[in-house]
């Protein structure tokens, strides 16, 4: 990994991160000064990870959805995020590739870690989800839409499974890259407001 603490990044870090994100080599030097800024141990905690969320979305509860974030983040459950997972996090949540966007939605999904999907974790997240949708935005959705139960159902329908069942990660990218629809229910896309703002940090 490199010393997290000294000024700059490992050389080995740096090929690591530039060949498998979408970051050139001044952008994630620049984001590395600021990560050491704001996090001086080279680390961010899950408190810390949940403000930087809180601070995205003023008008909306996003305590839910940032902590699953940061579980599908943190790889070696150690209870922080390093430089890498937090780069690699920004880089799928903002543009990675759909196949690995998707690959990282699985990991949102399976809360567990037992890789499958059961429906109570698809409820999970897509209530987490529901609940950064500002209140004035929920009033406008389709009326099959606008609870978590009822865009969860759908979800599902859409596999086609029974209560118990449970979703494959094969069978749940597969079914989401061939349908817009559910890819548009099980993703919360980001705001212009938090591209706006990464864009801050990087300059």
């Amino acid at each position: 990994m490199g010393n997290s603490k000294s000024g700059a990044l490992s050389k080995e870090l740096l090929e690591d991160l530039k060949s498998n994100t979408k970051y050139t080599e001044t952008e994630l030097c620049t984001w590395y000064q600021t990560f050491l800024k704001e996090c001086p141990t080279g680390k961010i905690t899950k408190e810390q990870f949940e403000g930087i969320y809180a601070s995205f979305f003023p008008n909306a509860d996003p305590t839910d959805y940032s902590r699953h974030v940061f579980r599908s983040f943190d790889t070696n459950a150690d209870g922080t995020l390093d430089f890498k997972e937090y780069i690699v996090a920004l880089h799928l949540t903002s543009g990675g590739k759909t196949l690995q966007k998707l690959e990282w939605a699985f990991a949102l999904y399976d809360v567990d870690g037992n890789g499958t999907i059961s429906k109570n974790e698809i409820q999970e997240i897509v209530k987490s989800i529901f609940n950064m949708i500002p209140v004035d935005d929920q009033e406008g959705l389709p009326e099959d839409e606008n609870t978590p139960e009822k865009r969860a159902e759908k979800v599902w329908d859409f596999f086609g499974k029974k209560e118990n069942d449970k979703i494959a990660e094969g069978e749940f990218i597969q079914g989401v890259m061939e349908n817009k629809d559910i890819l548009r229910l099980i993703q919360y896309d980001e705001p212009q407001k938090i591209k706006d703002k990464l864009k801050e940090k990087k300059q």
